[in-house]
């Protein structure tokens, strides 16, 4: 039987894939229909069901709305601007599993001692800085950020502002299957796409948490 994971505000699957891949069997909440989501998804309010749920999982996920540390503001969508990160790691604490809490940068003040990941670490087209604290001391990978050592013509369609030379995520103009492979994701629409994290980050992270939940046969 394969470990399972509790993946929270879990949107359309990309965290997912990546668990699953390094061997998890994942299950997924989120408070807004996920009609993408790739695996088993309840739709609930993360923090409630992980409050009341006594399911048996060996590992949890979360990635609480990364909103309130970004400019930009989804409108309707319940606590898109609050920050969840305290109540979601209180909660975490009180189960005694292994965790791994995901959010942009900006949010690096209410995180702890987080590890980044960026795209050029597994040799995705894209920057999609993100950030990941566990309470279980995850490991850096190897290679650090090199996307202003890469060369400017690498990657049909990107862009190079800022000095990325990657792939903008999240916008119209650049077609979407170019944006869909440069994330590594092919089941997502634009929208889903832009809030999503790269399956490469957590099949790296995935790997490291299954040796420490795998039970003997």
């Amino acid at each position: 039987m394969k470990p399972r994971l509790l993946d929270l505000f879990c949107g359309a699957g990309g965290s997912a894939v990546g668990y699953a891949r390094a061997g998890f069997e994942v299950v997924g909440v989120d408070i807004e229909p996920q009609p993408n989501y790739p695996y088993d998804f309840l739709q609930a309010d993360a923090l409630e069901f992980l409050l009341w749920d006594r399911g048996e999982w060996d590992a949890i996920h979360a990635s609480p709305p990364c909103q309130y540390a970004t400019d930009y503001q989804r409108t309707g969508v319940p606590y898109a601007t609050a920050n969840l990160i305290p109540a979601t790691r209180a909660l975490l604490k009180r189960t005694g599993l292994p965790y791994v809490i995901e959010n942009v940068e900006k949010a690096a003040p209410d995180l702890v001692e987080p590890v980044l990941l960026c795209g050029s670490m597994f040799d995705l087209d894209v920057q999609r800085h993100r950030l990941f604290e566990t309470n279980w001391g995850l490991e850096y990978p190897w290679r650090p950020c090199r996307h202003k050592t890469w060369a400017d013509d690498r990657y049909p369609g990107a862009t190079n502002r800022n000095g990325r030379r990657t792939v903008e995520v999240g916008v119209w103009r650049i077609p979407l299957e170019v944006q869909q492979a440069a994330m590594g994701i092919d089941w997502m629409t634009l929208p889903e796409l832009s809030e999503a994290v790269p399956p490469a980050y957590t099949e790296f992270i995935g790997e490291q948490l299954l040796a420490r939940v795998q039970v003997p046969a």
